[in-house]
């Protein structure tokens, strides 16, 4: 059986398979046929290298064609592929290496120096190869590799039960996990899915966001699969995305709610000067959407092209809300996707079976990863009979719409009441001139914990605290109203979006002797 781009390639070899478009004027184009060989002839090397099935490859390095063959090359090659986050401090980097097992490292020129300073601190490592410029001390030229190497098709040599990939997830809480799934991953869910959102060949896909976070990669991969092209945009830039779906008429993208806010708030003069009539389907995911940003998304696109999926890189895509919904059902994240079933456990494990009845949310589905790697504890702590939980806290609604509170971890007990944050911070975002909001809890002697605020205020409003006081007090109940309120710049985030409350609840908590949540 041929890898999947062998097949396609043969099928169509002069369709545009990646598109890499720059402001700065670089333009690389490749049809399936190059991408095809490309990934055979990096393969090929690697294999001369003596990789072999199950060895473990880091890919490094910005969106850019050569990260695209680096998955094709891998898959066919047996490898377990391991996406980098490349920004990521060196000891972070150093990390994930060793843990992963890693055997070798094929990373972009760019992240030389960063590879440099920690070489004598990944000594498993025992190749790096570097591809877009020349590499550093004791690493290889991906270029001078390939030019040794041949085209020649390599037949895919995934073994049974091998781990195909190995997500470390963001580690909002703690040290990243290595999240891996044996061999490709179920198909048929796969294919369910891309019917159900639309997904069709002659779409065009951009990358709203880095390929090492599970999300962009998974359904850019899938458009891939399907024979799609796929606009690669190495570094988010707002108007320049705006630039490439106009100049590509791209039709479909994944986005966590980041990059989607700051294309949103570019000027209208400069925003009307691209045509986004083209998307057909804008997958929602990474972390939730607020209500607020879906309409300021649905002001700007195609009223029904706003698909929203929740999952994660552990458990996959778990529900869909379909566009008819996206205004209709505030807060909802969908109903079931295909081959998922979803469970909500009390915290005496039995089974939530009223609506609006908060409980940790399980899901079986043959979409679910296999194992954290080196941290059975965690996975089967997580684990109960032939479920899986992340630690998300959800309710439903009479018509079976599911609704995310909050991560479990991230609940506020104040008082002796469950307070969730993203309800608040839901609510807080449709303040006008408020640009962004985490919520968390900081100690109160009186209640164990206090609701406490973070905000980023639309520059030259005016904004204060006692105001958002006062607007949470006209649109929620007392008791999850902020007692207190902080303005900042920027709020931390993962790559993914998510945000790192971790950091944000530190300053608060650091003399403590006792720690909520």
């Amino acid at each position: 059986m041929n890898d999947p781009l062998t097949d396609i390639s043969r099928a169509q070899p002069d369709k545009l398979a990646v598109i890499d478009d720059r402001p700065d004027g670089t333009l690389i184009r490749w049809t399936y046929a190059e991408l095809e060989e490309n990934a055979n002839r990096l393969g090929n090397a690697f294999l001369a290298l003596g990789l072999e099935p199950k060895n473990r490859v880091i890919w490094f390095g910005r969106n850019s064609p050569w990260i695209v063959a680096m998955m094709a090359a891998g898959r066919k090659c047996g490898a377990t592929a391991v996406p980098m986050n490349y920004r990521l401090a060196p000891e972070e980097v150093a990390y994930i290496a060793d843990n992963s097992d890693a055997d070798f490292i094929f990373a972009d020129a760019e992240f030389v120096p960063v590879l440099e300073q920690l070489r004598k601190d990944i000594p498993k490592v025992r190749q790096i190869v570097i591809f877009d410029g020349p590499p550093g001390k004791d690493m290889l030229s991906a270029d001078a590799l390939m030019a040794k190497s041949t085209a020649e098709t390599i037949m895919p040599r995934l073994l049974p039960g091998q781990a195909n990939s190995m997500i470390y997830t963001s580690g909002t809480t703690g040290r990243p996990k290595g999240a891996y799934r044996d061999n490709m991953g179920n198909a048929e869910l796969a294919m369910k899915l891309m019917e159900l959102i639309g997904y069709r060949p002659d779409d065009i896909y951009i990358t709203t966001g880095p390929l090492y976070h599970s999300g962009p990669s998974s359904f850019m991969s899938m458009g891939l699969g399907m024979g799609q092209t796929v606009i690669l945009q190495r570094k988010f830039d707002a108007e320049d995305w705006l630039r490439l779906v106009d100049k590509y008429k791209v039709s479909s993208s994944f986005s966590a709610p980041t990059p989607i806010r700051r294309i949103c708030q570019v000027d209208d003069a400069v925003f009307a000067k691209y045509d986004v009539s083209s998307m057909r389907v804008l997958i929602a995911n990474a972390a939730p959407w607020s209500y607020a940003l879906k309409k300021m998304y649905l002001d700007r696109f195609p009223p029904l092209s706003l698909f929203e999926v929740y999952g994660s890189t552990e458990l996959g895509v778990n529900t869909i809300l379909t566009p008819e919904y996206q205004l209709s059902k505030p807060g909802s994240c969908g109903k079931p996707a295909p081959g998922v079933e979803i469970f909500l456990l009390d915290d005496d494990g039995n089974v939530v079976t009223k609506p609006h009845t908060p409980g940790e949310l399980f899901i079986r589905s043959p979409g679910v990863f296999t194992e954290y790697y080196k941290a059975r504890e965690q996975f089967l702590k997580d684990r109960k009979g032939d479920k899986q939980t992340v630690g998300d806290v959800a309710y439903f609604d009479e018509e079976g719409f599911y609704y995310i509170c909050d991560r479990k971890k991230d609940m506020i007990i104040s008082g002796g009441m469950n307070i969730y944050p993203a309800e608040i911070e839901d609510s807080l975002e449709h303040h006008p001139d408020v640009m962004d909001v985490a919520v968390f809890g900081i100690p109160s002697e009186e209640w164990g914990e206090s609701v406490h605020a973070i905000v980023v205020p639309r520059p030259g409003s005016g904004l204060t605290p006692p105001e958002v006081i006062a607007y949470a007090r006209e649109h929620m109940a007392s008791y999850k109203v902020p007692r207190s309120v902080d303005f900042i710049d920027d709020i931390p985030r993962t790559g993914s979006g998510k945000i790192l409350k971790r950091e944000l609840r530190e300053p608060y908590w650091k003399n403590q002797t006792s720690r909520v949540g």
